[in-house]
């Protein structure tokens, strides 16, 4: 192979076979595409050991993808009725999934998944390394961080989240300004914590060189983290989520100098007239690289119903231009999703994701158009075969029967579609 990594084949001017598969999927001329590899504005996570992998192109120009988090932990460790969920969120056509496990030996669930998987696939090593050590956090060293993201790249994980910005620096601002919810990035706060056990650098940020070499031989996709990502409105656009993003976007410039893939984390909650400046910012300071946003969740009052407050986020943010979505389900801050939550996320996730194209010109609002004709219609199953879930569509459809079946029970014979379709025609209008 005469390349390192999708980004090196772009800057040379070779089109990869997952190029030509992303171009022709997105409708994009396969130059301009190569052109946009090459700057960093599009990443396709396609690591060289993922061999079921169906690429995905994420970045200007691109459809706006989703995500959904998956992964076993300790007191939810079932890892057959984990991979249940990954075979729903494949067959609704999740363009990439996360294992998130943080329990236990996971290579196997790693590896199976990954095995399985036509979507692509993201992990966060440092969830992993207290379990594969089977250490407390202050006991695992620098090396062995490095040394658990090198295992994933290896099992052939297309990109993975690295909280590499949240050096000592980005840790004193965060000290002296505070916050109401301090850090709540999972991986940002083990990080955070080790530092201050260890009174040492982050290794994944004093180390990145190492990372990088890992990166470049697998071509694994880097997804900097937002470690200080706000985990409440009163937390949002504050000095340490800035700082850290401005690290964040000095480290893609490395990693871009080595042909290495960057994808962007962002936050978080925040309020909804932020969110479209938040996505401005990070294309500024990153340089235009893909955006991977969680939500953003725009209230914190919403436990069960977190799935809307985020697709609210979702939409503003890929429309300004994020783009990438981590679906967020009902059971967010309450409890590991069950398989219906998992559903419920991403459905929410695809519908913001969906608007959001719309709005942006990436999709051609065709399908949008099919529904309107088949509602003017009253072509049930065409309804039925257009929706974003045809089997909720159904489902309440039946539940539900109404006296004339050509209309629903919202508004039985007054259906303003029917009788406008009868006056058009020059028939009588019957509603009793």
């Amino acid at each position: 192979m005469s390349y390192t990594t999708q980004m090196d084949a772009a800057a040379q001017g070779i089109l990869t076979e997952q190029m030509r598969a992303v171009a022709e999927k997105e409708g994009m001329d396969p130059q301009l595409l190569m052109k946009r590899v090459a700057s960093g504005r599009i990443a396709i996570p396609a690591n060289k050991n993922h061999t079921s992998l169906v690429p995905e192109g994420i970045g200007e120009g691109m459809k706006t993808k989703i995500n959904v988090n998956l992964g076993v932990s300790k007191d939810c460790c079932n890892m057959d009725a984990e991979l249940e969920k990954v075979k729903e969120a494949i067959n609704l056509k999740a363009e990439a999934i996360m294992d998130l496990s943080s329990y236990g030996k996971t290579g196997e669930f790693r590896r199976r998944l990954i095995e399985m998987s036509s979507a692509s696939i993201g992990t966060v090593p440092v969830y992993d390394a207290v379990g594969f050590y089977d250490k407390d956090l202050a006991d695992i060293t620098a090396d062995e961080f490095i040394r658990v993201f090198e295992q994933h790249a290896r099992d052939g994980v297309d990109f993975m989240t690295v909280h590499a910005g949240i050096n000592q620096s980005t840790a004193a601002t965060f000290a002296r300004n505070g916050r109401k919810l301090n850090i709540v990035s999972r991986g940002g706060s083990l990080i955070y914590a080790w530092m201050q056990l260890k009174n040492a650098e982050n290794p994944f940020y004093e180390r990145f060189d190492e990372l990088l070499d890992i990166c470049e031989k697998y071509d694994v996709t880097l997804s900097l983290g937002d470690a200080c990502r706000p985990g409440c409105i009163a937390d949002s656009t504050d000095a340490s989520q800035i700082h850290e993003l401005m690290t964040l976007g000095e480290l893609t410039k490395r990693a871009w100098a080595r042909h290495v893939q960057v994808m962007i984390e962002g936050p978080g909650h925040m309020r909804l007239n932020e969110v479209a400046a938040n996505v401005q910012l990070e294309k500024r300071l990153c340089h235009g690289a893909p955006f991977y946003v969680l939500g953003p969740l725009v209230t914190d009052i919403a436990p069960g119903y977190d799935h809307i407050t985020s697709a609210i986020g979702g939409a503003v943010a890929g429309m300004a231009g994020a783009d990438f979505l981590c679906y967020v389900t009902p059971a967010e801050h309450l409890r590991l999703p069950t398989y219906d939550d998992m559903r419920e996320g991403i459905f929410a996730a695809k519908i913001a994701a969906h608007a959001a194209d719309l709005a942006k010109g990436v999709d051609d609002g065709k399908r949008d158009d099919a529904m309107a004709d088949a509602r003017r219609a009253l072509n049930w199953e065409k309804m039925f075969e257009l929706a974003i879930d045809p089997e909720k569509a159904r489902r309440y459809r039946k539940e539900s029967f109404p006296e004339d079946s050509s209309t629903c029970t919202m508004c039985g014979k007054m259906c303003s579609v029917r009788n406008m379709n009868s006056v058009m025609e020059g028939k009588d209008v019957n509603i009793i």
